[in-house]
């Protein structure tokens, strides 16, 4: 009998459960169970997550899954970075803000003047991003939201605290937040002694294949089955990049609602260059993910809801349109919009495409275009020449996209399709039950 695992995975747009197990070559077998919606809603408090729909699709999912294999031997979440839950006991406090609501930006101020940026780098070796958890959180502590709280919990060790009954905090997604000292993984007594932030929120640090426990009984009853509930590198990017047996020549894309570009480095790279870049140090495994956020399949993802053309019209079209005029996808008027298109075309109006599909295009060649400009920033902060690109998730099914990376960085890119970071997920499932 298979001994099958159950990755959860939670992407900013949509969720997947998906079932992995090894065939009779050894070769690791992957199968969708259920797929639903995440994505933020609008509220009177901005852009915010629906934890309870979410939580009630993580449960239908389960059950779904017990439903159809009998021998699931162990469960675990990843999701994005930087977003949480604040804790009073046993009752989260709502309301549960997305990174992309703009909140956070009077909180960044206030801790730059305490901070000051280079130094606060030369700690976390974090990316500037008014969206990180050390800004999110400090705008809870004007907004006095962190007086009754007792825990912060993020949200794939939220929504297994759910399950388990056990709040533990993830290296991986922990190492996104902007509070941990790069170099040693712990976190920072003195970034979190300067801004004077609540010191029972940062508990013990807990790692990929650690055991949380079993479903609880309600659990159990409701979802009809029950296995360990484990920790995965529970940062999807973190899953994501294991999913990749990279080679020290490589760049990875984690190419999704976001593109996240970069490498499997041994140590933290921390120094001007990589600052002046905003080039990232979060915590993988056994190395550090040291990458760069790149605006992704989000701009065209927004595209196309305001459009009538469908994916496979674009496919087959759009390699005949020879619109060549790009922009900045990382412009801060990107983030989010009311109208994506009409902020695209902001940009673009000293040229404006005369269509939707000459629009895309733009997508595409300024993606591949940021992609060519961080890796001339990575191999020169590193010193190395990379010759391949693995592109893997979502993004890596768009094959004129990857004819235009190659294009435009003379790299051979290596597209893999895959559900990456539910691979990456089961991968460190198996290891922890001694399958891989």
């Amino acid at each position: 009998m298979n001994n099958y695992y159950l990755a959860i995975d939670l992407g900013a747009s949509s969720g997947r459960h998906i079932i992995g197990f090894k065939n009779q070559n050894g070769k690791i077998i992957l199968r969708e169970v259920y797929r639903f919606r995440t994505g933020m809603d609008d509220s009177p408090d901005g852009l915010v997550w629906d934890i309870n729909r979410i939580y009630k699709d993580i449960l239908f999912g389960i059950k779904e899954a017990f439903k159809k294999y009998k021998n699931i031997i162990s469960l675990s979440i990843d999701a994005w970075g930087v977003d949480y839950v604040l804790l009073d006991g046993d009752k989260p406090i709502p309301p549960y803000y997305a990174y992309r609501n703009n909140r956070c930006l009077k909180a960044e101020k206030v801790i730059n003047s305490i901070i000051n940026p280079k130094e606060l780098y030369k700690i976390n070796g974090i990316q500037h991003a008014p969206f990180n958890t050390i800004n999110q959180l400090y705008a809870d502590k004007i907004e006095n939201r962190l007086e009754r709280a007792t825990d912060y919990l993020m949200l794939p060790c939220y929504f297994s605290y759910l399950l388990t009954g056990q709040k533990v905090h993830e290296y991986t997604n922990e190492s996104t937040t902007g509070l941990l000292n790069a170099r040693t993984g712990k976190y920072s007594s003195k970034i979190i002694d300067s801004l004077d932030l609540p010191k029972n929120l940062f508990a013990k640090m807990h790692f990929p294949s650690e055991k949380i426990g079993v479903l609880l009984p309600n659990i159990e009853k409701e979802v009809k089955g029950n296995c360990n509930v484990v920790l995965c590198a529970s940062h999807d990017t973190a899953s994501a990049f294991e999913a990749v047996d990279s080679d020290e020549d490589s760049v990875i894309i984690s190419s999704g609602t976001w593109s996240l570009l970069g490498i499997k480095a041994p140590l933290p790279i921390i120094n001007e260059k990589a600052m002046k870049a905003n080039y990232t140090n979060e915590g993988g495994p056994n190395y550090i993910r040291f990458l760069k956020n790149i605006m992704g399949m989000w701009i065209n993802n927004k595209i196309k809801e305001k459009s009538l053309l469908d994916q496979d019209y674009i496919d087959k079209n759009i390699t005949s349109i020879d619109y060549r005029i790009t922009f900045d996808v990382n412009d801060p008027s990107l983030r989010a919009p009311t109208n994506m298109k009409d902020a695209v075309l902001k940009l673009l109006s000293k040229c404006p495409p005369r269509n939707d599909l000459e629009l895309l295009c733009s997508v595409y060649r300024s993606m591949a275009k940021s992609y060519n400009v961080a890796i001339k920033e990575l191999e020169d902060i590193t010193e190395r020449n990379y010759q391949n690109i693995y592109i893997v998730g979502g993004g890596a099914k768009n094959k004129f996209l990857n004819n235009l990376v190659e294009k435009y960085t003379g790299k051979r890119v290596i597209a893999l399709p895959i559900e990456a970071s539910a691979l990456g997920n089961i991968k460190i499932q198996m290891k922890a039950n001694g399958d891989l």
